[in-house]
């Protein structure tokens, strides 16, 4: 059996700031959990939430995961762009050129994401179109269907997406090029092991992954980490 697609997880210094400007731009609701972690539900169908947890870590680098937010004409595209800077976004240059069909703008804690333009293969996601992972080559991206059990729909050029089996959500996009890693990543994914999580991390190893000696251990969450070196949890199912 394969895991599930929990959440995308952002290391925040200020978790409730960096919330609040997801939960304003997604239109998700904020759901305060026991511990200090903060967490997005969606609203609009999404299968995966979002959670943000503390870490005095300031952001190194450029995120090897962000967001693709999607648009449904040029003019939509721009009124998004506007409605983001409103809210605390700003726009950034991570050699996109100017030619570039996407925004690329970053979120008051300088994680990367893009409002992408009209026509491109991701709007059938939704809103979120996709979780886009910078890769080494297509590899990852055959490892991350076998982990979830998604159908490659895109295998060319080095890049690879893969998507859920019936067709429906967001897609998870790879492709080059990869940045070099500094440190943890500020962006990772929590999958939910099918059954028990022993017996899903051993099956990760097997497919390739690596196992982390981080983690709560006893929350039984393990952190593993994918065949770029990303790291990622599997965590009990809910």
């Amino acid at each position: 059996m394969t895991s599930r697609l929990d959440a995308l997880c952002f290391a925040a210094n200020d978790p409730v700031r960096l919330a609040t400007f997801w939960s304003a731009a997604l239109g998700w609701e904020v759901h305060h959990e026991a511990s200090d972690d903060m967490e997005l539900v969606p609203t609009d169908g999404t299968r995966f939430g979002i959670v943000f947890r503390p870490t005095l870590a300031a952001k190194r680098g450029k995120n090897r995961i962000h967001l693709d937010l999607t648009s449904t004409s040029i003019a939509d595209q721009e009124a998004t762009v506007r409605r983001l800077i409103d809210l605390g976004a700003r726009r950034v240059d991570i050699g996109q050129g100017p030619d570039a069909p996407h925004t690329v703008l970053a979120d008051p804690e300088g994680n990367e994401l893009c409002v992408v333009g009209p026509n491109n293969f991701v709007a059938d996601g939704g809103f979120i179109g996709s979780i886009t992972c910078d890769a080494a080559g297509p590899a990852v991206g055959y490892f991350w269907s076998e982990v979830l059990g998604w159908p490659l729909v895109w295998d060319q050029d080095d890049e690879t997406a893969i998507r859920a089996p019936d067709g429906v959500g967001q897609f998870i996009t790879f492709g080059p090029p990869l940045p070099p890693k500094v440190g943890r990543n500020r962006v990772t994914l929590d999958i939910a092991a099918a059954v028990d999580t022993s017996a899903e991390v051993d099956r990760l190893v097997a497919l390739g992954a690596t196992r982390l000696e981080i983690g709560d251990r006893d929350a039984g969450r393990a952190v593993l980490a994918d065949l770029d070196g990303n790291e990622f949890s599997v965590v009990p199912r809910r």
